[in-house]
């Protein structure tokens, strides 16, 4: 350590390592910070050879985990994803991650509550095992919609949280596929780590904690013949799986009765998005405390500041000792 580095600068780091903390203790490993990875792509009205899914470029598609709503069984030939279509795109390294949508508008799946939970939970965990899909993999549930917040109090809520315990008893994860207000009503409730985000009612804005962003329709491409939509993806854990992939095994205790130390948050140099999802992240997680701001400037805590480079500087040193702890 740097003998420039005077007590001051020691206080406001260990500030910064604190906050990082409370962040790299519980935020999922589906956390959306840095550039967009790569993309990938969904569909319903057809399937893309696995040939050009890779031609165009995009890691892989995420995949209806659900059947034809009635009305649509002639035209939705893309639903639902099979084992032979996980099979040919894992053989050409493409992955798969599953999402879960029935109904749509006056039918959507989460007017029924709880109540529909019962209903569409386990065709969901059905059709994600016929496709090779394996447990500790997140299965998204769908939110196609707008909703107001007494919509997402009186039903959405009670939906996704039913359903969230129907997965989590059945091995699986939560996703949640919805638009910015959603995902943070989720975020702020604790329901599901993975999310991913479509436009509709949000304002232009892409919510800190999205996994998977939905571009708008007018990004669609046409891909070996199928209209397809594109998605780019901010971590590299977006709930993909291929079929016969062991289920990920969840994090081992270091000692008898400790939780194993969590990854220190990746915050990329100069990222103003990732110092404001960080913001975000620590917000949420403790609402109603005196948590501190954070700009493109750096993180400012009761009147003191902490630059960019001593944010860097901090989260490297949660690397060096949970190195040294090892």
């Amino acid at each position: 350590m740097s003998a420039t580095f005077n007590r001051r600068s020691l206080f406001k780091a260990g500030a910064v390592v604190l906050t990082a903390g409370v962040v790299s203790a519980q935020a999922p490993s589906a956390l959306a910070l840095g550039p967009v990875l790569g993309t990938i792509i969904d569909f319903a009205v057809g399937v893309p050879s696995p040939q050009a899914i890779k031609n165009a470029g995009h890691l892989g598609a995420i995949r209806y985990v659900s059947q034809r709503r009635p009305g649509t069984e002639t035209w939705m030939t893309g639903k639902p994803v099979t084992l032979k279509e996980t099979k040919a795109n894992a053989a050409l390294g493409l992955a798969t991650a599953s999402i879960y949508q029935f109904g749509r508008a006056e039918t959507a799946d989460w007017k029924q509550g709880a109540a529909g939970a019962a209903v569409h939970a386990p065709q969901a965990i059905a059709i994600h095992k016929a496709a090779g899909g394996p447990t500790n993999r997140p299965i998204y549930i769908a939110i196609d919609d707008n909703p107001s917040r007494a919509q997402y109090d009186q039903q959405i809520k009670p939906y996704l949280q039913a359903f969230s315990k129907l997965l989590s008893a059945a091995g699986y994860q939560t996703g949640v596929y919805g638009n910015y207000n959603t995902i943070e009503w989720c975020v702020q409730d604790r329901i599901g780590s993975f999310y991913w985000m479509h436009d509709w009612g949000s304002g232009g804005k892409i919510h800190p904690r999205t996994t998977i962003h939905q571009l708008p329709g007018s990004a669609q491409r046409v891909v070996d013949g199928v209209t397809v939509d594109i998605n780019h993806v901010y971590a590299r854990d977006w709930g993909q799986w291929t079929p016969g992939q062991a289920a990920p095994a969840p994090a081992v205790p270091s000692k008898p009765g400790t939780a194993a130390p969590a990854p220190a948050p990746s915050i990329p140099a100069g990222s103003s998005d990732a110092l404001g999802a960080l913001s975000s992240q620590v917000e949420s997680m403790a609402p109603g405390g005196t948590m501190p701001r954070v700009d493109a400037n750096g993180i400012h805590i009761g009147g003191s500041s902490v630059s960019q480079e001593q944010v860097k500087g901090a989260v490297d040193l949660i690397s060096t000792l949970q190195n040294a702890m090892k």
